[in-house]
C-alpha cells in the first residue's frame, strides 16, 4: 500500500493550518497513518529558509521563488516521498501550487516556467488532491493577526493569487477541488473531509 498526499491551498486567511490539523485527525480516526506537513519549512533546512522569507527583508521575485523551490526539493526528499512510501497520508498546508499561484501568477514570473523550476527538484512528488479554500482577499487578509511578509503585499496581490488558482483548478480539474471558505469553519471542515472520502 502507498499513501497519499492531499494538499491544501488558497489565499492568506483562508484557514489552511487548521483544515489540515482537522483533516488529519479525522484521518487518523478512521486508522489511517498520517503526518501533516507545511510550507515553506517541514525540515531543519526549510524551516531556516521560511524564516527568510516570511520575515526577511525584500527579496527579488526570483530569489523568492527558488528559495520556496530549494525548502520544497528538502522536503519532498526528507519527509514526503518516505511517508508516501511507508503508507502513510500527507497532509499539506500549501504545496508547490502556491509557488504557481504566488510567484508565477501574482509576482508575473510565469506559471510554466515555476512549475519548470519546482519539477527539477520534486522528481516527480506532486499532490493527488488539490483543495483550495476559496475566500475573498479582504476577508482573508481581515483575519491575519500579524501579517507576514507575504502575507503583508494587500488585496491587490492577493487577489492576483486568487485568480491564479482558479486559473490552476481550470487546468487540472483532476487534480483540484474548490470549497468555499466563507462559512462557519465546521461546515469548510466537513466539506474537506468528504471530498478526501470520495476521492478515496
Amino acid at each position: 500500500m502507498t499513501g497519499h498526499y492531499v494538499a491544501l491551498e488558497g489565499i492568506e486567511g483562508a484557514g489552511k493550518s487548521t483544515v489540515a490539523r482537522h483533516l488529519a485527525d479525522h484521518l487518523r480516526k478512521t486508522g489511517r497513518d498520517v503526518i501533516v506537513v507545511r510550507e515553506p519549512g517541514g525540515t531543519p533546512a526549510g524551516e531556516g529558509i521560511r524564516d527568510i522569507l516570511l520575515h526577511g527583508d525584500h527579496l527579488e521575485p526570483w530569489t523568492e521563488a527558488l528559495l520556496f523551490a530549494a525548502q520544497r526539493a528538502q522536503l519532498a526528499a526528507e519527509v514526503i516521498r518516505p511517508a508516501l512510501a511507508a503508507g502513510t497520508w500527507v497532509i499539506s498546508d500549501r504545496t508547490v501550487y502556491s509557488s504557481l499561484a504566488y510567484q508565477g501568477g501574482a509576482r508575473g514570473l510565469g506559471v510554466d516556467t515555476v512549475r519548470y523550476v519546482n519539477a527539477a527538484g520534486l522528481l516527480g512528488t506532486w499532490p493527488e488532491l488539490v483543495v483550495v479554500l476559496e475566500l475573498a482577499p479582504a476577508t482573508g487578509l481581515s483575519r491575519q493577526a500579524v501579517p507576514d511578509r507575504i502575507g503583508a503585499e494587500g488585496v491587490d496581490f492577493q487577489q492576483r493569487v486568487a485568480d491564479t488558482f482558479v486559473a490552476l483548478a481550470a487546468v487540472e480539474p483532476g487534480v483540484f477541488r474548490v470549497v468555499s471558505a466563507d462559512r462557519p469553519l465546521a461546515d469548510v471542515i466537513a466539506s474537506v473531509i468528504d471530498l478526501v472520502e470520495e476521492r478515496w
